[in-house]
């Protein structure tokens, strides 16, 4: 009979959950909770993220998507109707705008009684990623920086329990980082938010040990197992060894390294994607199965995640799969079963050496705000070369590049196999939002924006007037305009502004091809790649730009965020061939709908427009019936078939005006 009282206490389980609309969102919640989750892990939309309500020309298809809408006061309150925050852990992955769902979050607390002393959970509120990765920033790096010393120095008085920012590598993986890059991108990421909090002068003496306690991180891990726990070692090793050097903190318990993660999702496939579930749970072993390096808390993604939104079910056996490894296995029986190894010891070694010389080389260019293009170029090449690995065959992707015969999956057909949001949702947001607007007082709200406008403007924290905004009915589109007008805006560096390789290799036909229909038009290829709406995730129109540009084209990315209207103004502005929209929200078909209209009204209905993401067959017949002459998903990993068809598309378009 096992001793129950000798097994460490498992970590926190969640799952990353949100959608549609607050109410539902907080049915999932507690249903989620009912079945055994220890905490919650909040997804909010991307307007949400961005600092826009419902009704902005930029939230338009985005509303719900992926994750919850919340614009104001009463949103929050839904959304956490019925669940004690004094006794939950919540989790928010927010960043540009995590002092505003905060404020929003001790708002609803401080009406329910919740003490701010008891409210636990992390706002993840790690900007510099953004800038290199997600792309959910809003402002310029140093005021941004200041917002995120704002809600640390808030929360270590305020929220004892809180941790006001996880560093997060997690989104550099999914961008394509190599362990080592992970390690120092993170490591020199937090140093620059420590650095900022320490020049502030905000910290009283003796005190820099609490804020540095209070710092967690969020962290990937992907299919190398060993080299996975091996990295969570040396992040372990190399934390207590910088927090003490540079920031000479000794207390054991602020050295701590404290993570929780989400594992790999952009390791899942939609061939055969049942075989996800393994790798789901092999990646979770890779950061619970060592104890030194042991996860605090852990969310994992669904299984059918590549192919559209999971539904209750899906999420149902992820959480599952936590806690068979939690509560069946002797895993928390036992003490670190790594420790003496060493070939463990060894590879530990030389991560935290790299990693080192790496973040050595981040300090020479000036920090991690300095070297934001650096980092952000040296990610694109990583995952060129992730890429490419696959596309050869030298890195072996089960049911993708090897083993692809397969039978047919009875889990992925019928209706209902992915939950679909609701097109409705938006405009009910939408009124809804309108209406609450209508019902509050709006010289409350003035005053309250004034209020926030000038601890802004002057220097000031911006909590407690973002505390008294979200109580006085601000929404979070009023709260974000407020900090654009006196903060201003900032556009990420995109990483693929390097010339084309000399190198040709598989590329040569293709060039060849390029250089044939580039004379028969008169003048080179010219591409647009674009991302409309709020979508974030750039790493596919990357790498697509950078495909292209290798193969000859002329190629034209500004980047994320652009609205329908500016796609098809660079359209025609630039003279493009052709126009390729990359869209992973979920929002194509009233994004690319868009697109399609306005080149007609412009006479640019000759332009073929192509399509990537994640697209259910059913709406690929829909973006076909709109005029669309290609729709690609992530089954779809050739990229040189890509450039093949881009090529053709135009060559033949050529033909028919000749």
């Amino acid at each position: 009979m096992r001793n129950n009282d000798k097994r460490d206490k498992p970590w926190l389980i969640r799952t990353y959950a949100g959608h549609s609309t607050a109410e539902k969102s907080n049915a999932l919640y507690r249903a989620n909770l009912a079945k055994g989750q220890t905490g919650l892990s909040v997804a909010f939309d991307l307007p949400t993220q961005t600092g826009y309500d419902a009704d902005h020309v930029l939230a338009r298809g985005e509303v719900g998507k992926v994750g919850v809408p919340v614009s104001h006061l009463g949103d929050m309150r839904t959304l956490f109707d019925g669940i004690p925050l004094a006794e939950m852990n919540t989790s928010m992955t927010i960043n540009a705008c995590a002092a505003w769902l905060l404020a929003l979050y001790v708002a609803v607390a401080d009406e329910t009684g919740a003490p701010r002393t008891k409210l636990a959970g992390t706002t993840q509120n790690d900007i510099l990623k953004e800038y290199l990765s997600r792309g959910t920033y809003v402002f310029p790096p140093e005021p941004s920086l200041r917002l995120t010393k704002d809600t640390i120095l808030f929360t270590t008085v305020e929220m004892p329990k809180w941790n006001p920012m996880n560093v997060c590598s997690y989104h550099l993986q999914e961008a394509g980082a190599t362990p080592v890059q992970e390690l120092a991108f993170s490591l020199a990421n937090a140093v620059a938010i420590l650095d900022t909090v320490k020049a502030s002068g905000e910290v009283p003496e003796g005190g820099f040990g609490e804020v540095v306690g209070h710092i967690s991180f969020f962290v990937n891990a992907g299919m190398r197992f060993v080299t996975e726990m091996c990295k969570m070692r040396a992040f372990v090793e190399l934390w207590e060894e910088l927090v003490e050097t540079r920031y000479g903190v000794t207390d054991p318990k602020h050295k701590l390294f404290r993570y929780g993660v989400q594992v790999n999702s952009l390791g899942l496939t939609e061939q055969q994607p049942e075989n996800n579930v393994y790798r789901i749970l092999i990646e979770a072993l890779a950061v619970t199965i060592s104890k030194k390096a042991r996860c605090r808390a852990l969310q994992l993604p669904a299984w059918n995640e590549a192919l559209g939104l999971p539904r209750a079910w899906d999420q149902q056996w992820s959480l599952r799969l936590q806690q068979i490894l939690a509560y069946e296995t002797d895993l928390l029986e036992f003490g670190d079963l790594f420790d003496g190894n060493p070939a463990v010891a060894a590879k530990v070694e030389t991560l935290k050496a790299e990693a080192t010389a790496e973040m050595k080389l981040i300090e020479e260019m000036g920090g991690a705000i300095a070297a934001v293009p650096y980092m952000k170029s040296k990610l694109v090449e990583s995952n060129t070369r992730r890429l490419e690995a696959i596309e050869s065959g030298e890195q072996v992707v089960i049911g993708v590049n090897r083993f692809t015969e397969t039978e047919p999956s009875p889990l992925t057909t019928g209706e209902g196999s992915i939950m679909v949001v609701d097109p409705a949702v938006e405009a009910q947001q939408v009124e809804s939002l309108k209406a609450w607007r209508a019902a509050r007082d709006a010289k409350a709200v003035e005053k309250a924006l004034a209020a926030l406008r000038a601890a802004a403007s002057e220097g000031r924290n911006v909590m407690e007037p973002s505390i008294a905004a979200a109580k006085a009915g601000v929404t979070t589109g009023e709260w974000g305009q407020v900090l654009r007008e006196v903060f201003g805006e900032y556009r990420a560096p995109t990483g693929v502004g390097r010339a084309a390789r000399a190198e040709t290799g598989d590329l040569a036909p293709i060039r060849a091809e390029v250089e044939n229909v580039s004379r028969s038009l008169g003048r080179r290829i010219k591409f647009l790649v674009g991302k409309p709406g709020l979508d974030g995730h750039s790493n596919g129109a990357e790498q697509i730009a950078v495909r292209a540009r290798d193969c000859g084209m002329e190629v034209v990315y500004e980047g994320i965020r652009l609205t329908p209207a500016e796609i098809v103004n660079a359209a025609l502005e630039e003279g493009v061939h052709v126009v390729g929209l990359s869209i992973l929200s979920g929002s194509h078909i009233p994004l690319v709908t868009e697109v399609m209209e306005r080149m007609r009204a412009e006479g640019l209905d000759d332009i073929p427009v192509i399509v990537g993401g994640i697209i259910p067959p059913e709406d690929e017949a829909v973006l076909r019936q709109a005029g669309v002459a290609a729709v690609y998903t992530p089954k779809d990993f050739q990229l040189n078939t890509i450039m093949a068809d881009i090529v053709r598309i135009v060559g033949d378009g050529a033909k028919q005006a000749a």
